[in-house]
């Protein structure tokens, strides 16, 4: 058994949104990774794909999820499936802004729409 403790998570900030690193490989999970995505409002994600499939489930706040070609409306107790391969991107409301729990398995790498891998986000890893 693990134990991660508060003061061992991990923040990265991007210019989109702050993870916090809950578990990971490197904070000692073996397959598996969890994070906290806190997204302020009216903030958005690129578009990307992964090659791992992620669930999120909101906490707090809402969002529109482009997933596909189509727009989700999501909120605090929803939970979304994004699939391996399948485009996305995350929209904060423009009001409540988003905070988020995401996991997926350790090591899921990022690929920009024109084919760019950007490799195992720091969250991840």
């Amino acid at each position: 058994m693990t134990v991660i403790h508060c003061t061992q998570t991990r923040t990265t900030q991007t210019p989109n949104a702050t993870m916090t690193t809950l578990a990971s490989p490197t904070l000692g999970a073996a397959t598996q990774a969890l994070w906290r995505v806190d997204m302020r409002p009216g903030q958005s994600g690129p578009a990307h794909t992964f090659d791992a499939e992620q669930l999120w489930t909101v906490i707090e706040g809402a969002a529109t999820i482009e997933l596909g070609g189509a727009h989700h409306p999501i909120a605090a107790g929803d939970t979304v499936v994004m699939l391996a391969g399948v485009p996305r991107r995350v929209i904060a409301d423009p009001e409540a802004g988003l905070v988020a729990i995401v996991t997926a398995t350790a090591g899921a790498r990022a690929i920009l729409p024109d084919g760019t891998d950007r490799g195992v986000p720091a969250w991840i890893a």
